[in-house]
């Protein structure tokens, strides 16, 4: 704003307060239509003067501002991330062979419970009866057999001395064969029957805790298909296991060994640590994805964890301590120019690759461009020295190739091609040169950024 010319204005435009007065006010001012104008065009230049140095300020820088960040020396951990859960290494369910009414429970739920302790007992009459039952057939049995000795004996020496035919001596042997068979059946089934009996007690079959109770005193149980479930008794719940889903393009990384890091919703503050012990190869498919179980032991020695509490995992498949590591943006980052390049080549070969094109004729395009996704080799890019101090003029980027390692997700580890303390470009903030991207920064606006 030019005060010399504005000086000028007030001068020249004075206004005369001593002479003019409100008709009917003593001693009040009476402001004239000339001073008002006045005060108007000094406003509107004030406005204009400020709009233009604003407008001037953000559009005067032409070249591109680049974002850089630095090469740095620390720890990197790559890691394979899933979920799973909690379970004890060892889960029998105890159950029974019979049906009955449940008469006694011995435990609930969190009992400790040692090898052949009585947990519950089923009411034993109906099978008690059978077992005298089944006696009392034994002792007919016996008895039959007994008669049938003597039958047998009888008919021998009558057949020795010729006075029965020899077909009634043979009868009482096969009589007495049938007894002896008779008794050794009856014997198996009270057998049978003394081991129904034993079965209305259920004994615990291992050392452990129950850790859930599915029957109730008084409740009767059916064992028709398949035996019913009374208890669910783990056997050491200071070792337990995670049974993780670990989706099949990460299974090539995990190893038995390899130590693990999870964390639990109980605990969301403190990291527990485990052991990859197995890695089944049964697949299992949810939704088209394909998952494989990964068995990771755990030491559980304060009980804080409980059996189907949901594990966040992450098995560390490599670590590199003080390793060069660059951010990832820095790999990802393109100049516009390569970016235009690089649309423009895709879009020449698709145009011809349609033409003529058989099902399948792509494949091997696709395992190249594969390939080279997964090449260690990658470029990336820093602000050529010679620029860094000529003022008004753009930075010129100087392309390096770079060989690359593990990564986290973060930082990926260099190998070769760069140093500690390398400033890498990982950004770039377009300039804003036209009113048009200067209209999102109003500053009159309360939304302006």
């Amino acid at each position: 704003m030019n005060f010399a010319v504005l000086r000028s204005l007030l001068g020249s435009r004075g206004v005369d307060r001593a002479n003019t007065t409100a008709p009917g006010l003593v001693g009040m001012p009476k402001a004239s239509k000339h001073s008002t104008g006045v005060w108007v065009t000094v406003l509107l230049l004030i406005g204009a003067g400020g709009f233009g140095a604003w407008y001037w300020y953000n559009s005067r820088g032409s070249s591109p501002q680049y974002l850089t960040g630095t090469v740095v020396r620390g720890d990197l951990t790559q890691a394979v991330t899933a979920t799973g859960q909690l379970n004890p290494m060892i889960n029998v369910q105890v159950g029974s062979q019979i049906s009955g009414i449940i008469q006694k429970l011995f435990v609930d739920f969190n009992s400790p419970v040692h090898e052949g302790q009585i947990i519950a007992q089923i009411d034993p009459a109906t099978y008690l009866a059978n077992v005298h039952q089944n006696e009392a057939d034994l002792e007919n049995a016996k008895a039959v057999l007994e008669l049938a000795k003597l039958n047998a004996g009888r008919a021998e020496d009558l057949s020795k001395k010729n006075l029965t035919p020899k077909a009634d001596c043979d009868k009482a042997l096969a009589e007495l064969q049938q007894a002896r068979a008779a008794v050794k059946q009856k014997e198996a089934t009270l057998e049978r029957a003394k081991v129904d009996l034993n079965r209305c007690t259920v004994s615990a079959p291992i050392d452990g805790i129950v850790i859930s109770r599915h029957v109730d005193v008084g409740q009767t149980v059916t064992a028709s298909l398949s035996a019913p479930t009374f208890f669910v008794i783990a056997k050491d719940l200071t070792h337990m296991q995670i049974d993780a889903n670990v989706a099949e393009a990460d299974v090539g990384g995990v190893k038995v060994g390899q130590s693990v890091d999870f964390t639990v919703d109980a605990f969301p503050a403190r990291i527990f640590h485990g052991k990859v012990t197995q890695i089944r190869n049964a697949p299992t498919m949810v939704q088209n994805v394909v998952t494989y179980d990964a068995v990771i032991e755990v030491d559980n020695p304060d009980l804080e964890l409980k059996p189907g509490m949901t594990a966040n995992v992450a098995i560390v498949t490599a670590r590199r301590p003080n390793t060069l590591k660059i951010p990832n943006a820095a790999l990802r980052f393109r100049p516009p120019e390569v970016l235009a390049a690089r649309t423009n080549v895709a879009s020449t070969v698709k145009t011809r690759s349609t033409a003529g094109r058989k099902p399948g004729a792509n494949a091997g395009a696709v395992a190249s461009s594969l390939a080279k996704a997964r090449q260690t080799h990658r470029t990336v890019y820093t602000l050529a020295s010679t620029n860094a101090a000529t003022p008004g003029e753009a930075p010129v980027l100087e392309p390096i190739q770079i060989k690359t390692g593990i990564g986290d997700g973060v930082f990926t580890e260099v190998i070769d091609g760069l140093n500690e303390g390398t400033v890498v470009v990982v950004g770039l903030n377009t300039p804003k040169n036209n009113y048009g991207a200067l209209a999102g920064k109003n500053p009159f606006s309360s939304r302006s950024k």
